[in-house]
Order: C-alpha cells, then sequence, then structure tokens
C-alpha cells in the first residue's frame, strides 16, 4: 500500500490528545466494580479482554483513577511491553496509567488507537525510559512524540481499512477459541466419555470401569525417570532434546518439534527416547500443573532431561496417547497423587498407578486420527491470525 503524505501534517501527540485526570481517591472504587491491571493488557492487542471485579478480587490501594469508554489505556511503566489497549467500559486503573482521549476535531478517535502500535512509537517511548528500579516513561515525554497527520477524510477511510484487518484478527481467534473448547470437549468424550462435572476422580473411574476394562498403567508398560541435560550443556543445534521446563512451555500433547539440542557427549549422560514414549513433568508450582505431559512420536534420535518421568508403552498409538494422558481423566488422577509443600512432586509409582480405558491400539489409532483432525485445523487458524498481524503491522507502520 502506497500513502501520498504530501498534504499530511506534522503533529505532536500532546497537540490532538487530551490526557484525562479523573481521580477520586475516596470513591472511585465505591463507583465502579470493574478494575484493569497492567497484567490484564495483552501486548499488541488494542482489546481488553480481561479485567478483574471487587466481588472476587482485592483492588490494589493506588488504584483510584477512573478511566471511560473509549479511551486509549498506556501503561507508563516498562513501555517496551508494548500494551496499550482501547476501554470498552467504565472503571479503574493504576494511577501509573495514562487515560487518552482523542481531540476528535483533529484526530478521529477510531483513528487513534492504532497510533499507540506503531514501531515509530515504541521506539519513542522505550528511547525516553528513565528510571532503573521502575523503569517508566513519562506524560510529557509521550506527547513529544511526532507523526504526520492525514485529513478527517483520509483518516476516516484508513480507519475503516485498520478496523477490518482487527476485526478479521479476531474474528480467526475467536474462531481458533471455538475449536479448542471443541478439541478439549472431544478428548473427554473420545477417550471415556463419562460427564464428568460435579464429580471426584473416583467417581468417574467407578462410572467408566462399568462400560469399559480399566488398567493400570503399569500394565501397559514401564516408567522410569530422565536424566542428564544441565542448562549449560543445551546447544542451538546438534542431538535434539527435550527439557522439562518445555513440557510447560512448548509441547502440549505432542512433541512436534524441537527447541533445545546437545552434543553427542551430553547425550551418553542423558535417556534415548523411543518412539510412542510418554513424557511427563515431574514437578510443578500448583496441584494442576504437575504431570503435564507430551508423547514423543517420532523416530529421530533425541533424548530426555532430568525431572522428567517417560513412561514407555509396550504396543499403543502415540498420538492417542498424547491426548490421553492430558484428559481430565488422567490430570485429575495425578492432581490427587501430587506431594509437596512449595514445589509439587509426582513419582514414578504414581505415574504406574493411572487407571486408563483398555482400548485396542486400532481404536487407539483411530481415536488420535480424529483428534489430529481438530488439531490441525487450530494449527491453520494459528497460521492465519499470524498472516493477518503481520499485514495488519505493515499497514499500520505505513500510516504512522
Amino acid at each position: 500500500m502506497k500513502l501520498d503524505k504530501l498534504s499530511w501534517k506534522k503533529v505532536k501527540l500532546g497537540d490532538v490528545v487530551t490526557k484525562r485526570e479523573e481521580v477520586d481517591r475516596a470513591n472511585a472504587k465505591n463507583e465502579f466494580d470493574l478494575f484493569i491491571k497492567v497484567d490484564h493488557l495483552d501486548a499488541e492487542s488494542l482489546h481488553v479482554k480481561r479485567w478483574a471485579s471487587q466481588e472476587a478480587h482485592e483492588i490494589p490501594p493506588t488504584f483510584y483513577k477512573i478511566f471511560r469508554k473509549g479511551q486509549v489505556l498506556f501503561p507508563t511503566r516498562n513501555p517496551h511491553l508494548k500494551r496499550a489497549s482501547l476501554a470498552h467500559f467504565d472503571g479503574i486503573c493504576g494511577e501509573k496509567t495514562l487515560t487518552i482521549e482523542a481531540n476528535s476535531e483533529i484526530i478521529l478517535p477510531e483513528f487513534l488507537p492504532f497510533l499507540f502500535h506503531c514501531d515509530a512509537f515504541y521506539a519513542h517511548t522505550t528511547s525516553s525510559i528513565v528510571g532503573s528500579t521502575n523503569p517508566h516513561v513519562r506524560w510529557r515525554d509521550v506527547a513529544k512524540f511526532e507523526f504526520l497527520l492525514p485529513s478527517i477524510n483520509v483518516q476516516r477511510e484508513l480507519s475503516e481499512l485498520l478496523w477490518c484487518g482487527d476485526e478479521t484478527i479476531e474474528s480467526s481467534v475467536r474462531t481458533k477459541s471455538d475449536l479448542s473448547s471443541l478439541l478439549n470437549a472431544e478428548v473427554e468424550s473420545e477417550i471415556h466419555g463419562v460427564d464428568i462435572a460435579g464429580k471426584t476422580i473416583n467417581q468417574v473411574l467407578s462410572e467408566l470401569s462399568k462400560s469399559i476394562n480399566v488398567i493400570k498403567l503399569k500394565e501397559l508398560g514401564s516408567v522410569f525417570k530422565g536424566r542428564g541435560i544441565p542448562k549449560a550443556e543445551v546447544l542451538r543445534e546438534g542431538i535434539p532434546c527435550v527439557r522439562y521446563g518445555e513440557l510447560y512451555t512448548k509441547h502440549h500433547r505432542i512433541i512436534r518439534d524441537f527447541d533445545s539440542y546437545i552434543s553427542e557427549e551430553s547425550a551418553e549422560k542423558a535417556v534415548q527416547l523411543k518412539k510412542n514414549d510418554v513424557l511427563f513433568a515431574g514437578s510443578g508450582e500448583t496441584i494442576t500443573e504437575i504431570g503435564k505431559s507430551a508423547c514423543f512420536i517420532h523416530d529421530d534420535k533425541a533424548y530426555s532431561g532430568s525431572d522428567i518421568l517417560i513412561f514407555r508403552p509396550h504396543d499403543m498409538d502415540g498420538v492417542y496417547l498424547g491426548y490421553l494422558m492430558n484428559s481430565q481423566l488422567v490430570r485429575q488422577q495425578l492432581n490427587k497423587f501430587g506431594t509437596g509443600a512449595t514445589v509439587m512432586h509426582i513419582y514414578a509409582a504414581d505415574v504406574e498407578k493411572l487407571q486408563v480405558p483398555d482400548l485396542g491400539k486400532d481404536k487407539q489409532i483411530a481415536i488420535g486420527q480424529r483428534l489430529e483432525t481438530i488439531t490441525k485445523e487450530i494449527f491453520l487458524m494459528d497460521e492465519k491470525i499470524a498472516k493477518a498481524k503481520e499485514l495488519q503491522k505493515v499497514i499500520i507502520n505505513q500510516v504512522f
């Protein structure tokens, strides 16, 4: 897209917007229930998708600034995190969050928000950071940001284009969310078919055992610990490996690719994986985290690090195992086995006690294939979202 900017006027942000300071230390929390923390705002998104209610959460003592629907919320602390959103309701925010309104005679309210997500604005605010303990940017410095501003008519045309692109992204995000919910529901339906709502895991297992044979995992394979691969030995290339933390951050249900590698020397101290091995995280910070797992479905040589428990099946389908071990049927059993005060742990003996449906391999394969069909749709949606965001970013940077 080529834009003729010859007639556009150079302006400073502070000359075309108003920084509102609607502060009510005594009554703000009594007038408004909802409040927004910085952590509620997503990077490079104009949409506020999370907030808190005073009915369920205690409001921080420095939250007495009132924001209004249609204002841009820009946290001045850590501007490099690229958080700036458009409020769609009235509420309360922290004192260090700027609440900004457009001077509609100069800049359209629907045009203004996109400015806060252009690279030039990011560069300006990050270069203006002051403070080492609490890095932040001052309003007087934010207000100095200069940009070329088109006429109101051109702003209106560009706003329509930008919001159309934004809706494409948001529509795809909603579709992905729906697909993810569908996948989660299908995992439970395909693997055990028991309505688990309001039931203890023992009640679920009891009900399941009436319709199908339920078997302990130790009868289906062996469980043992991984070893080796300290952080200092991880490389950017070499022999693929899976480290404990990556079961939380990288691998979900199935290990599809690798982020970490080791040398031949390090591999000799680690455990080599076999196709269809399931890797469980041996510890976690909360009871719901422990036992997060993913299945290794490759024939390639790869290794497992320490603080990982490995289930090596006698003869089971790896794709099915990836979904089975992350189903609520298994996760809730693992939650029950977790022990520890600060850090929760599970052990090989716990994994061996897991009870699962005794299904033939052909049925396992069929279930895995059906669930993978939905997963592939999610991956396609991820690609669509990424491309739409990339295009939107290009347009925003050309405009501002």
